[in-house]
């Protein structure tokens, strides 16, 4: 298949250092009426933007058009700095953001993470006001506090595996039961924490939110 995509690999300037990054631009002029950040899972475990799921979902918002951010947390990959246990990445995600802001200036921002990624990643895209749609992929609610989403009413998408080790779907649900605003949360059963097997899955969960969403197309 051709590309449908200009590919750019950069570094941002990030608090810590610079931070390994991949943009995917699509072709042509036309405004894009979202530009997607896509956060990636614990780099302590090996998690990098070259990570499966991270780059399906990135595959997802690309073939709808979309402008599409990846990068590497500080210490992961190229990325400069070390790992601080999801505060410093905070602000790893900040520096993507501004880089997304001035590439795609006006244009709403969708935060994606996958993981570790959705923890850290949603965290900042509820205080940032230029973020106007989050996603959360195989979010760790057995280790990690998510308690911060019930005070953000920004529209939200969660696609969990039915077999998650380190999300109890039970869990899940009543989180995602509890949460203010508009919540989708989409179950693709049989799977573990990483969608093998099923990724094609995730994809029509992105694909077919995003197409209700904005009325995209492919």
């Amino acid at each position: 298949m051709t590309a449908s995509h200009d590919s750019q690999n950069l570094f941002l300037e990030g608090a810590a250092g610079r931070l390994e990054a991949i943009l995917w631009r699509p072709p042509g002029s036309q405004r894009a009426p979202l530009a997607a950040l896509v956060c990636h899972p614990h780099p302590l475990f090996g998690g990098t933007i070259h990570n499966k799921v991270v780059y399906q979902a990135a595959k997802s918002l690309d073939a709808l058009r979309l402008p599409v951010l990846r990068f590497n947390f500080r210490g992961a990959g190229l990325s400069a700095g070390k790992h601080d246990r999801g505060v410093g990445e905070q602000d790893d995600v900040r520096a993507a953001l501004d880089f997304l802001a001035k590439q795609f200036p006006g244009v709403p921002q969708l935060l994606a993470g996958f993981s570790f990624g959705a923890w850290v990643g949603l965290r900042v895209g509820c205080q940032e006001p230029r973020v106007s749609h989050l996603m959360g992929l195989g979010i760790p609610v057995n280790s990690s506090d998510f308690s911060f989403l019930r005070k953000c009413r920004k529209p939200k998408l969660f696609v969990h595996g039915g077999n998650d080790q380190y999300g109890a779907l039970e869990r899940v649900k009543a989180l995602v039961a509890s949460l203010p605003g508009e919540n989708h949360l989409v179950v693709v059963k049989g799977v573990d924490h990483f969608f093998a097997g099923k990724l094609n899955e995730l994809d029509a969960a992105i694909t077919n939110w995003l197409r209700e969403v904005f009325h995209l197309r492919h």
